[in-house]
């Protein structure tokens, strides 16, 4: 199996020293899709930028995703209008600036008799769709008959089948589009650190001038000092915040999204599939893969800890009977399950109308109480016009006039060395193979554990202590509860 170029400890050790010595314009806390997107518009910009992430880069729920760069044809029954145009227009921006990590992908999406949606609906939304889009998607919808449906996906369930249209999206590998906006953000100059945690932020008459944080690699603690603190940490958002100082409620409202992958050839289906799952009726997908097939997700509150969501079996089993409903050969039951990962949605707190599956996935920037800029909300499509908006208003804190943001004319960088510090940081976000293997890539860990080790100069028992590290990383993710 081939890995990617890892990144060996002279990078590290020149951050760290850049962290300790030198004055920023901004630090960002997070280092998730939204805060290396932050960190590469404001070096572009020519800010002196920080960037310092707990764990790994896209570690959290940018790793966690259903891979899609999309428009989000499931929010036009909503009304969230605004939001379907925006990231119609970032899928087509991120089509041409990382087209080594954004794919068109088409959709096919069979009417069903009992199905919640009518088939007259569904055109209608995707007449609109690419209405919204300027018509400038990757395709345009085709209507599709009984017999075109299966002649594009022949495994579906024909019985109660009454037509169909195919659409026109786009996948990516959402961790490796993390890091790839990072390892920009340092060409242009930024200073990034993952595995580095903020314990506490400097506060000095009462505004945020930086922050504490310790290596979690080597155990140096150290100070960063900038002028603006950005918190960027999703579903952390309110931790950073009690750091401020915040009182006053929560800012996020977490949704549990889980996924499933299981072999290809068990479901049959050739592109990527909209459903409306016979469970519930929610919209979810089946998406392709090799060798396994994805299916997502689910879409419930959730109180968990970030550090400790993962999927049950009441996820799976859901997950497993919406795609049985479709797929009538393929009979799936637990055993087949491949691997099984969840993530946790950082949604607006304040927007608590119906179902977490209605509520609106925009963004929103507020200051707090010691001026740390915060960022909830959101989703990983629109994630380069968010950071563009929080570096606005770092520029306006800043006193500074606002300059161009440049992210959407840029090519980000084909992905070579990575920062990769752990093998769980090689194998379960540069490369999938812990989602596409049985054992979540155990066989491959102490091989990389060497390698890590001839880069940081590891001795025999720390090579030893980063397989039984991942071993532990593996159960925290991949382990599916009762």
């Amino acid at each position: 199996m081939p890995f990617p170029a890892l990144t060996g400890a002279p990078w590290r050790a020149e951050s760290v020293h850049r962290l300790r010595a030198e004055p920023f314009d901004l630090l960002i806390i997070g280092g998730g899709i939204t805060g290396a997107g932050i960190a590469r518009d404001a070096a572009l910009r020519g800010l002196r930028t920080a960037l310092i992430e707990r764990d790994d880069f896209a570690s959290g729920t940018s790793s966690r995703s259903s891979r899609l760069v999309h428009g989000g044809v499931r929010y036009l029954e909503h009304g969230y209008l605004h939001l379907v145009f925006e990231a119609s227009r970032e899928r087509r921006i991120l089509l041409r600036i990382a087209p080594h990590l954004v794919h068109p992908l088409r959709f096919t999406w069979p009417f069903y008799r009992w199905a919640r949606l009518s088939g007259w609906k569904i055109v209608a939304g995707l007449w609109l769709y690419d209405l919204l889009a300027l018509f400038r998607n990757v395709g345009q919808h085709e209507t599709l008959s009984t017999t075109g449906v299966l002649n594009a996906e022949p495994a579906l369930q024909c019985d109660g089948l009454t037509g169909g249209a195919s659409y026109w999206d786009a996948a990516t590998d959402d961790a490796r589009l993390t890091v790839a906006n990072a390892i920009d953000a340092a060409t242009h100059g930024a200073a990034v650190l993952n595995h580095a945690e903020v314990t506490e932020l400097l506060i000095e008459q009462g505004r945020a001038v930086g922050a504490r944080a310790v290596d979690r690699i080597s155990g140096d603690i150290f100070d960063v000092r900038a002028r603006v603190v950005v918190n960027a940490t999703g579903p952390w958002t309110d931790t950073v915040r009690a750091m401020e100082g915040a009182t006053s409620g929560t800012a996020v409202r977490g949704t549990k999204g889980v996924h499933i992958a299981v072999p290809a050839d068990r479901l049959g289906n050739r592109d990527a599939i909209t459903v409306i799952s016979a469970v519930d009726q929610r919209v979810m997908f089946v998406l392709p893969g090799t060798p396994h097939s994805v299916i997502g997700t689910t879409d419930t509150p959730t109180n968990d800890s970030p550090e400790q969501v993962r999927a049950n079996r009441t996820d799976v089993q859901y997950l497993l009977d919406s795609a049985n409903a479709y797929f009538p050969a393929a009979q799936l039951t637990p055993e087949d399950v491949v691997s099984a990962w969840a993530g946790i949605r950082p949604l607006i707190a304040s927007d608590t109308r119906g179902a977490p599956a209605s509520a609106s996935r925009e963004h929103a920037i507020v200051t707090g109480p010691a001026g740390v800029i915060q960022i909830t909300g959101g989703k990983l499509t629109t994630y380069r016009t968010m950071a563009a908006q929080v570096t606005d208003a770092v520029q306006r804190a800043l006193g500074q006039p606002r300059s161009d943001c440049r992210t959407a004319a840029l090519t980000l960088p084909p992905v070579s060395e990575e920062f990769a510090c752990t093998v769980a940081d090689v194998l379960v976000r540069r490369t999938k193979a812990a989602f596409d293997t049985r054992d979540h890539g155990r066989k491959e860990a102490p091989s990389i554990a060497r390698r890590l080790g001839e880069l940081f100069a590891w001795d025999a028992a720390r090579c030893t202590r980063a397989v039984a590290d991942y071993d532990a990383e593996v159960d925290r993710l991949f382990t599916i509860d009762p």
